[in-house]
């Protein structure tokens, strides 16, 4: 297999170590380490399960010496997709116990993505639930297996029908007698994918315990606190922003919401006393206008973090006076770098900007398009680096050439403006990124499947303002003659695999794409030119 690392250079190792950034721990040793300072303290909350730290422990435990039983290796990639049930974190803290890596994979992915983390990983497992939000991951399993050879063992946490059961591991073998390094790589995580399907992204133990660990602190997590996991739990925010591990870290409870709907969540705050959660844009303006009316009490409620796209002044402003607790703005990414408005900033720095970096060893560039530093407050390119940002991707040459600077900055793709203070406003996306609800769409990723149809001669996809999703997706479609129907093409997508957030939201029909005058098409200025006329002619502001 293709060996996971990332890896920065030794005198900047040293200085993040010399600082306390990294701090020579593991997941492993870290929820020893709670589980042995309050084994009977609740640590989860899924459903009807209420599991201590100790329980936790003795789970993840049980776990990682059945997965070794069945014949995986330390070492071995295994790829996750779970909802938001407590096996989640049984599972995933049972694999760092065996030195296995999780993949992690969304709940809404299908097979089309599943098979690309599952080759690109390498990945010898697969752990799904039975069913999610009426879908039967067992059928997917199939798909994959027979897609993916490679993949061997498949387990369910539930019925697991031809597969492995969870509660059904053999026997466990005998554990690893020391954890992993921490600079070695804890998991793989995958990136939004802004040019085709998504990349995979090592974070090691040292850099991904700081980032939540500081997190915490700044998010003001506590042995009191509660954390409503509201969003699915293997997105980067909801994970580690502080997410479940940082609220683990602070010795809190972790609840499972497995919907983020108001109808579903408004009573878990309730009855759990949940004092901080996470939710993107489209999902707060949601509760908002559910908080006007519910029965349920949500005074625990102390924090609502928003972050997964830009949220806007105006609905930000609403937060406090309509929820009665603190907005955080959260601007981040899964190769690194988080930004936060910390709890006691001025109200204006917390409705008007995404927020400052977590660390001041966190290195920030805004340049212009030819690489030059801009101006405090005018518009650029944001590039970063520092002790949590990563250095490359996994088993990605091209990727890492275009995304990272010889000297080891990140290239965000994120356009901002720079305050004073190192506040950072967020522009919008220098590529053709589509930023839908939070969840990032590769608009040629899209063309691509859009291509593969019959009646589909030429495709392009562009985004466009929508006050509920921030974005929508809409495809401009050049018909092989006669137009297939709209709703004819989105079952065709849905049937090849695709994740149900990425099938266009509108659907258009033309006849043709303007072209150079040597017939050329720059996909890029093409996406814009449409985006551009669309808008005009529907008189819709950009």
């Amino acid at each position: 297999m293709i060996p996971l690392r990332q890896i920065w250079p030794d005198n900047l190792a040293a200085r993040y170590r010399a600082a306390g950034y990294w701090r020579s721990a593991t997941f492993s040793q870290m929820l020893r380490d709670r589980a042995a300072a309050h084994p009977d303290r609740i640590a989860l909350v899924g459903g009807t399960e209420r599991w201590s730290y100790a329980e936790l422990l003795a789970r993840a435990e049980r776990i990682a010496g059945g997965l070794l039983a069945l014949g995986l290796k330390p070492g071995d990639r295994v790829v996750v997709q779970l909802p938001n049930i407590p096996e989640f974190l049984s599972v995933v803290f049972g694999l760092f116990r065996a030195r296995l890596i999780p993949v992690y994979a969304l709940p809404a992915h299908r097979l089309v993505e599943i098979a690309h983390f599952a080759r690109k990983a390498e990945a010898r497992g697969y752990i799904v639930a039975d069913r999610h939000d009426g879908f039967d991951y067992r059928a997917l399993a199939d798909e994959l297996r027979a897609e993916v050879s490679a993949v061997e063992h498949v387990v369910v946490a539930g019925d697991g029908g031809p597969y492995r059961a969870l509660a059904d591991l053999p026997p466990p073998a005998a554990l690893p007698a020391e954890d992993a390094a921490p600079s070695d790589v804890a998991f793989l995580q995958i990136s939004g994918g802004s040019t085709g399907l998504s990349k995979l992204i090592p974070r090691t133990h040292d850099d991904y315990i700081y980032s939540f660990a500081a997190s915490a602190e700044i998010c003001g997590l506590g042995p009191d606190s509660v954390y409503l996991a509201a969003l699915p739990v293997a997105h980067n925010f909801p994970m580690s922003s502080p997410g479940v591990f940082g609220a683990l870290h602070a010795g809190a409870r972790v609840v499972m919401s497995p919907s983020p709907s108001p109808e579903v969540a408004f009573p878990l705050i309730a009855r759990e006393g949940v004092t901080i959660t996470g939710l993107v844009p489209p999902l707060a303006l949601l509760w908002l206008q559910a908080a006007a009316n519910t029965p349920h009490d949500l005074s625990s409620l102390k924090v609502l973090q928003v972050g997964g796209a830009k949220f806007m002044p105006e609905a930000a402003r609403r937060v406090r006076p309509v929820l009665g607790c603190t907005l955080q703005q959260v601007f981040g990414m899964a190769e690194g770098l988080v930004n936060y408005t910390r709890l006691d900033d001025p109200e204006e720095i917390i409705v008007g900007t995404q927020g400052r970096p977590i660390s001041e060893a966190d290195e920030v560039l805004v340049l212009d398009d030819a690489g030059h530093p801009v101006a405090e407050g005018e518009v650029g390119n944001l590039l970063t680096r520092g002790p949590y940002t990563i250095r490359a991707y996994h088993n990605d040459d091209v990727a890492n050439a275009r995304s990272f600077t010889p000297d080891g900055y990140y290239r965000t793709g994120d356009v901002v403006r720079r305050l004073p203070g190192g506040y950072l406003v967020v522009q919008g996306r220098a590529t053709d990124h589509i930023n839908r609800a939070g969840e990032k769409i590769s608009a040629e990723e899209i063309e691509d499947h859009l291509q593969a149809h019959a009646q589909v001669f030429d495709a392009a996809v562009v985004s466009l303002p929508d006050d509920y999703l921030g974005e929508r997706s809409c495809a401009f479609v050049i018909p092989a003659g006669d137009p297939p129907k709209a709703a004819a093409l989105k079952a065709f997508m849905r049937g090849r695999g695709l994740a149900a957030f990425k099938v266009p939201d509108q659907i258009i029909f033309v006849d043709a794409f303007e072209t150079t005058a040597v017939g050329k098409v720059s996909r890029k200025e093409l996406r814009a030119s449409l985006r551009r006329r669309f808008l005009a002619e529907q008189g819709t502001r950009a």
